[in-house]
């Protein structure tokens, strides 16, 4: 039986600062900031502050993520029922926004994310 619990924290740790590194990269980075951003959020129970990389699908103001293997990760279930806030880094800068996580009835889930208004520029 093969185990269906939680990835090892070391292997997940290591993934991340690899695709975060990926994703600044002055080679690479240009080619995946357009599907890999770093999404940043508070744990709910905990109340600490979390930063993960993820592949997400843009158009306008909307994002969606597609959670791969969710029943190994633990990080989106912060966003079931009503949701919460979230920041993304697009377009290389913060945007906040607010995330739903949606499971359907095959397990798959879906986190979309309604992004914020960007701060008006400053008017001379």
């Amino acid at each position: 039986m093969r185990y269906k619990g939680p990835l090892p924290k070391r292997f997940t740790d290591r993934f991340n600062a690899w695709m975060v590194g990926l994703r600044s990269s002055p080679r690479w980075g240009r080619r995946v900031s357009g599907r890999l951003t770093v999404v940043t959020y508070t744990g709910r129970r905990s109340g600490r502050i979390f930063s993960t990389p993820v592949a997400y699908r843009r158009a306008a103001d909307a994002v969606t993520i597609t959670v791969a293997m969710p029943e190994r990760k633990l990080w989106w279930r912060n966003f079931t029922g009503e949701g919460g806030p979230i920041s993304l880094d697009l377009d290389g800068s913060d945007r906040t926004g607010h995330a739903v996580a949606r499971v359907d009835e095959k397990g798959r889930v879906t986190i979309t994310v309604r992004l914020d208004q960007p701060p008006a520029p400053n008017s001379p």
